[in-house]
């Protein structure tokens, strides 16, 4: 998800992407253990996807 799809969204609706993302990180983790994931950078993206999304609901609580 692009980072301006992000910061167009509320605080309740990046509660709900972010839920979904932590979901599919860690699908993506145990499919990485269990040598069933090819494309390992996907997991890569989720992460930095989670992080950006965590950086924007800080920004909201402070009111940046």
């Amino acid at each position: 998800m692009k980072l301006r799809d992000l910061k167009t969204k509320t605080g309740d609706e990046l509660k709900k992407v972010l839920s979904e993302y932590c979901q599919k990180k860690q699908q993506l983790t145990f499919k990485v253990a269990n040598k069933q994931l090819k494309n390992i950078r996907e997991l890569r993206l989720v992460k930095r996807t989670i992080a950006r999304i965590k950086t924007i609901q800080n920004n909201l609580s402070i009111g940046k």
